[in-house]
């Protein structure tokens, strides 16, 4: 690591995340400017930083120092001062006035603007409303300078500062000495180990009861990112422990007075205690609840014999059903919830639209929904109906905390005699809790999905604990209707469901290419994308997909977005880029949104095209009738999307499906990522990578389990 000291002359670009920024800095004791990149907010101008980190050479932009920590302190020098000034940080004071005040008042401009504002008529041009201005703007930057020295002072980025301040504003020094474990509660992107940090510093005791919640309440965030509802009482109190540094019995005292709190829930299941967060627990045990009651709540419909009825749209229509078939769509009339799986090809859209059929001729209200927007658009074009977002059916919009607010609850609930949700294995507890909450009493609910895919990316595992319940009505299709049987795709997909290898042929509709690298199999997907897919005549970006188990290593996403990209759409001369998460996006990058957006009407997992680039902003094209605007401070809402994780990719469908397959990612080696994988394909899917990892892939049907109690909930309430 080396050290770089000097003054910040301007800033070139920030993220507005608080993620990435580039400024120009003049060094301390060598002529010129250095350019210098850091993964935080940037400094103030005219801050004097001190910098650690290493030179590096980049390819378009030269040398530049990439610094991995800065440490800040006000501008000391009239030469400092001015520059601060000059920058545009303080309302009403331009280059010009900046200059005039820093003749008048020197190295003391900032002491007179703070504590002597008045004395600013003093400099021609300046009345008392433009002094005031200047004082009240000042004001501002000054508790910003005080919160970035003080936690600076503490070994903490001071570049945390803009974001805790935005928070608590002329409130944040006390929030910060009273109680740093809040802001981890409180502000985004700043977590516990800072916040820790924070703490310790300020002289905090590593065993206070304050410090060991807080390190409770991450543990159990951290595994509610992993799946978990909730965590055994003993694996929490050893991992909080560990964590800490502290004695466990003081984990678990504090665990225990947590509960009598009210802010942490316990379950007791075959002798083990659960300890829940207090926002999981209400959502496992309300979708409990609320799928017993629309059960036992169903109104009843008009239909003396529900089989026969079925038969009638089967003979209206002009479709034969098989048995299992036709007693799905009977069951739609039949029970308050019922659910429906299988895997691909086994008829679950047809038996979806003999459900439809059956319901619209009694005149019922029928509502159709799926976790995704491209889930949802699937739906509506295999049934000739209009399908929404679950959160749009909720009517879903950012509160003013940014959290996710629903016009559609328990007080206004929707209007439906009977909803038919589709891709519900996608569909985490808390979604799942405010949805059931807005199904209004005596609707039927039909879940419809494919257990063996893969689980929410949030957590629980919904469908599957429905389903293990063996409390409701549901039919599972296992046939392989002719039609589909005839796809090479689906029969492999049903072989690695079952354990066996999938039948592969160079060339065909399902291809394993055996590569000795991982190195090499990276580049023979740019190389597969590059020139055979054009050559074929097919675009790369629209007819094809590169999934990947990971982020990280030669074939996880990262990698293959920047080398796809680069094979792709190449940085050209004097064409516009604008950087975001140290990515540079271009004119015709494929990109998603990985947040919902109501206000630009995308969500998450949608993807599109950027369609232009202008002064730090851009534009995307999602479809032909929405293209969304982007400032520079959004562009964390973006990603590439040239190569995207599995999960991202269920409830989607794409011509080609492209898959490394490597030892690298051994950790994500599973049967039911391999199969989400491939049944993502309609016409091709090309495996690349080692024999040996695909059948490690196909061998491990071992699902990592995830705690949670909704199947023993249901099991236990319906007795």
């Amino acid at each position: 690591m080396e050290e770089l000291t000097g003054v910040v002359d301007s800033v070139v670009f920030d993220s507005g995340d608080g993620r990435f920024s580039v400024f120009r800095l003049v060094p301390d004791g060598r002529p010129g400017h250095v350019s210098v990149t850091i993964p935080s907010a940037a400094p103030l101008v005219g801050q004097e930083v001190s910098l650690q980190g290493a030179w590096v050479e980049h390819p378009r932009f030269g040398s530049q120092f990439k610094a991995s920590q800065i440490h800040v302190a006000a501008p000391t020098s009239a030469q400092g001062v001015l520059r601060f000034l000059a920058s545009g940080a303080v309302q009403g004071v331009g280059p010009a006035v900046a200059q005039r005040i820093v003749a008048q008042f020197g190295a003391e401009s900032l002491n007179i603007i703070e504590n002597a504002p008045h004395r600013l008529t003093e400099v021609s041009g300046i009345g008392k409303k433009t002094a005031k201005k200047i004082y009240e703007s000042y004001h501002e930057q000054h508790e910003l300078k005080e919160i970035m020295l003080w936690l600076e002072m503490r070994g903490v980025s001071g570049t945390y500062g803009a974001r805790i301040y935005r928070q608590y504003g002329s409130f944040a020094l006390e929030v910060l000495e009273q109680d740093p474990y809040r802001v981890a509660r409180e502000v985004a992107g700043i977590g516990f180990r800072t916040a820790d940090a924070v703490a310790m510093a300020d002289g905090g005791e590593s065993d206070s009861p304050q410090r060991i919640a807080a390190g409770i309440r991450f543990v159990l965030d951290s595994v509610a990112s992993s799946g978990h509802c909730c965590l055994p009482e003993e694996r929490l109190v050893r991992e909080t422990a560990s964590m800490l540094g502290v004695d466990a019995s003081l984990v678990r005292e504090t665990v225990r007075d947590e509960i009598e709190t009210g802010r942490l829930f316990f379950e007791t299941e075959a002798e083990e205690t659960l300890i829940y967060p207090a926002s999981l627990y209400a959502a496992e045990t309300e979708t409990s609840e609320a799928l017993l009651f629309l059960a036992n709540h169903a109104e009843a419909f008009p239909v003396e014999d529900p089989e026969d009825f079925a038969r009638e749209w089967e003979r209206a229509d002009g479709v034969t059903l098989a048995e299992g078939q036709r007693s799905a769509v009977a069951a739609a009339l039949r029970y308050g919830v019922f659910i429906l799986t299988g895997g691909p090809g086994t008829g679950k859209t047809t038996v979806v639209r003999g459900m439809i059929g059956v319901l619209e001729k009694l005149g019922l209200t029928v509502r159709l929904g799926a976790p995704t927007g491209r889930a949802a658009k699937r739906l509506g074009e295999a049934t000739g109906r209009k399908a929404t977002t679950v959160h749009r059916m909720l009517e879903a919009q950012a509160g003013d905390d940014g959290q996710t607010v629903f016009g559609r609850d328990e007080d206004t609930p929707l209007e439906a005699d009977v909803i038919i949700l589709d891709e519900v294995s996608m569909m985490d507890i808390v979604l799942m809790q405010h949805f059931l909450a807005a199904v209004p009493r005596g609707c039927h609910l039909i879940l419809v999905g494919d257990v063996d895919q893969l689980p929410s990316v949030g957590p629980g595992t919904v469908l599957a604990d429905i389903l293990r319940s063996k409390v409701f009505p549901s039919v599972r299709l296992t046939d392989v209707f002719r039609q589909a049987g005839e796809s090479l795709i689906v029969r492999n997909a049903h072989a690695v469901n079952a354990g066996r290898m999938p039948d592969c042929a160079p060339g065909g509709a399902f291809e394993f290419r055996a590569l000795f690298s991982e190195e090499e199999t990276a580049a023979a997907i740019v190389s597969l994308c590059r020139d055979e897919l054009p050559a074929l005549g097919l675009d790369p970006l629209r007819d094809a997909q590169v999934l990947s188990p990971m982020h990280r290593l030669e074939c996880g996403i990262d990698r293959l977005n920047r080398l796809l990209q680069a094979a792709l759409n190449p940085s050209a001369p004097y064409a516009p880029e604008l950087t975001a998460g140290g990515f540079s996006y271009r004119v015709g990058d494929k990109v998603m949104q990985i947040k919902n957006n109501y206000e630009k009407n995308v969500f998450n997992g949608d993807v599109g095209f950027v369609e232009a680039i202008g002064d730090k902003r851009l534009v995307v094209r999602y479809g032909e009738d929405n293209a969304a605007e982007y400032k520079r401070e959004e562009m964390g809402d973006l990603q590439p999307a040239y190569a995207m994780s599995v999960h991202k990719s269920q409830g989607s469908e794409y011509p080609i499906v492209i898959l490394p397959v490597v030892m690298g990612h051994r950790a994500m080696l599973q049967r039911n990522l391999l199969y989400t994988a491939v049944t993502r394909a309609k016409e091709r899917v090309i495996l690349l990578g080692s024999d040996r990892a695909l059948r490690v892939a196909v061998g491990n049907d071992r699902t990592r389990r995830r705690f949670t109690l909704l199947a023993a909930r249901l099991a236990r309430a319906a007795e």
